[in-house]
């Protein structure tokens, strides 16, 4: 019988590379920075280990939780071969010496234990990030969703995912009822999913979240630097209505009338990508600022700041109605939004 050498074994990360796709692989990557899509990375880890083992010890650890030595106290073998999924969230503000431990065992996984490392992408923690996908980590993609038309195309995956039909205006209106926040569309879906027989439609949606996207201090702003008074009243009154902050409101009128005049000010014919780093704002904002900004002119600019001063003043104690001066403001904000008309 021929002697085995050194050689003829298999390198240490080779068990990593021929996992591929497995959420039982040995280590997982969940990189990016929505939170819902790295719960749903480490859930699916977990359920696939619980699968196969319904006595699976699963350890979170916050970055902070994971010291020099911890991640070789929690992967050491056990008496009894149990299956362990140890989750690090935040990894990438580890401490140089722990990520040299992680950096070390990812050479060399236990087996039973799954090892799922969530990461915010990026510069920071870059390193370990490399040596995870060098070593042949399962990586799983969770990029935060800042475009609209990303958040359409989740609302419709959800809806697949459950195996219910939605038409697109049903998906659309979720979204503008929704907002941007993704755990609440995903519940959306699921309660829509579970309530509602038969293809999912506009006046389904409209049945169940009326008034929501009015209660959004945000489309208070829109409406009044659009110059829609009495739409951005009605909308004020169902935020109010509905507990939104008043201090949230005020805040999202500074935004608004901020965004104008930023744009305002911004060298004509820029695209919108250059556009956006320069001032801050996603692509998709500079498109919508672009559109609220043409009655605009830079005396109205002048003159609605004062009045999100005078309103964020009276909310924070300086007048005795806040809802009165928030009303104001958005009167004065509709009518300087006409002050180029």
């Amino acid at each position: 019988m021929a002697r085995k050498t050194a050689n003829d074994d298999p390198p240490p990360s080779s068990r990593l590379r021929s996992n591929g796709g497995d959420p039982l692989a040995p280590v997982t990557i969940a990189v990016g920075q929505e939170d819902l899509l790295l719960d749903r990375a480490m859930q699916q880890v977990v359920a696939a280990a619980r699968a196969a083992d319904a006595d699976t010890d699963v350890r979170d650890l916050s970055s902070d939780q994971l010291q020099p030595g911890t991640l070789a106290e929690l992967t050491s073998p056990s008496l009894f071969a149990e299956r362990k999924v140890v989750v690090v969230r935040n990894s990438q503000d580890l401490s140089a010496d722990t990520i040299k431990d992680v950096k070390a065992y990812l050479g060399s996984p236990a087996e039973e234990i799954t090892l799922v490392l969530m990461h915010a992408g990026g510069a920071k923690g870059k390193g370990l990030l490399d040596a995870a996908r060098k070593a042949g980590a399962r990586e799983v993609a969770c990029p935060k969703m800042t475009k609209p038309a990303d958040r359409l195309a989740f609302v419709r995956g959800e809806f697949r995912a459950a195996g219910r039909s939605a038409t697109p205006e049903a998906c659309q209106a979720l979204v503008d009822a929704i907002g941007s926040d993704l755990r609440e569309l995903a519940s959306a879906c699921s309660q829509l999913a579970a309530d509602v027989e038969g293809t999912i439609d506009d006046a389904v949606v409209a049945r169940y979240y009326t008034g929501r996207a009015e209660a959004s201090s945000f489309t208070v702003a829109d409406r009044a630097v659009e110059g829609r008074a009495a739409e951005a009243l009605e909308a004020l009154r169902w935020a109010i209505a509905t507990g939104v902050a008043p201090v949230m409101i005020t805040s999202a009128l500074a935004q608004g009338v901020r965004a104008i005049g930023k744009l305002a000010s911004a060298p004509r014919g820029a695209r919108p990508g250059d556009l956006a780093r320069e001032l801050g704002m996603p692509p998709w904002k500079i498109d919508r600022v672009r559109q609220q900004m043409r009655g605009w002119s830079a005396d109205g600019v002048a003159t609605a700041l004062r009045a999100v001063a005078a309103a964020d003043a009276g909310v924070k104690g300086g007048g005795d109605d806040p809802e009165y001066a928030l009303e104001k403001a958005v009167v004065a904000i509709a009518r300087a939004a006409r002050s180029r008309r």
